[in-house]
């Protein structure tokens, strides 16, 4: 997919992601929205071997939701990429559906229970480890949330992931500055990220994950083989796409009323429209 075509579909599962949230009357929006273009890059270009009719496949590329409670971005995309049915989808939020508020496996495309802040980098150093040792090719992504670099675990996973040299990792920060009790340096300051990771011996980038062009730059650019782990700083905003929700900490986990709703649906579909001329 080119990518105009990658921004276009973003956009479209940002309007369902709206109306799915909406109409279950929980989600947390904000950092769905934040990392739901990083994630269409990833399930539509960046990560191989992905089959709905066989999610299990032994060569597949593996994705973890480490900031587990975004996990309405990945239902969408998910849905998008075949491995979720519509009516499916439609049953977030109700008595007796698959469906929680953080990833489990008994959905398919999904490869473990996430959402518990600070294990999804220690499992996915796991994965990545595993396939070192049966000398496969296949990729581990995780995507973290900034507010849970304050969690100990993944320190100690960082560490792994050098000594191990897991160049077959990529790690994701969704670095949207605010989390569920505001800015993150004033919650516990994280600054600098980059100066950080780099000193646990990863290959840092930083990218503009509000931006598909650069998304698919930086991946692209990933060297696979230089025995390093791979931490990609994901400059992003809280809200992204809906403009009164934007940098706005509430939005974190806010649930929209009907007027917000067909506002942010009317501001994506314009932009839906732009992109398909």
């Amino acid at each position: 997919m080119t990518t105009k075509e990658l921004t276009l579909l973003a956009e479209k599962n940002r309007k369902r992601l709206v109306e799915v949230v909406y109409r279950a009357k929980a989600g947390h929006i904000g950092g769905d929205l934040s990392c739901l273009n990083v994630m269409t890059a990833l399930y539509f270009d960046v990560m191989k071997n992905l089959n709905p009719a066989e999610p299990k496949a032994a060569e597949r590329d593996r994705f973890v939701l480490s900031k587990g409670h975004c996990v309405e971005a990945l239902y969408v995309t998910l849905e998008a990429k075949g491995f979720l049915k519509p009516e499916v989808l439609d049953t977030l939020g109700q008595f007796g559906s698959i469906l929680s508020g953080h990833p489990t496996i008994e959905v398919p495309g999904i490869e473990v229970n996430s959402g518990a802040l600070g294990h999804g980098l220690s499992i996915g150093t796991g994965m990545a480890i595993a396939a070192k040792m049966d000398k496969k090719d296949w990729k581990t992504y995780v995507l973290m949330g900034d507010g849970e670099q304050g969690e100990g675990s993944i320190y100690e996973a960082a560490m792994a992931a050098h000594k191990y040299q897991l160049d077959n990792l990529v790690a994701i920060i969704d670095r949207n500055h605010l989390q569920i009790s505001g800015n993150t340096e004033d919650v516990m300051p994280i600054d600098s990220i980059c100066e950080r990771w780099s000193a646990f011996g990863w290959d840092v980038i930083t990218m503009n994950g509000d931006s598909m062009e650069d998304i698919l730059n930086t991946f692209h650019a990933i060297d696979y083989t230089n025995k390093k782990p791979h931490l990609i700083i994901s400059e992003t905003t809280k809200g992204k796409g809906v403009s009164f929700m934007e940098g706005i900490a509430k939005w974190h986990h806010g649930v929209l009323n009907e007027e917000q709703c067909k506002e942010a649906v009317a501001e994506i579909e314009k932009r839906i429209e732009e992109l398909s001329k």
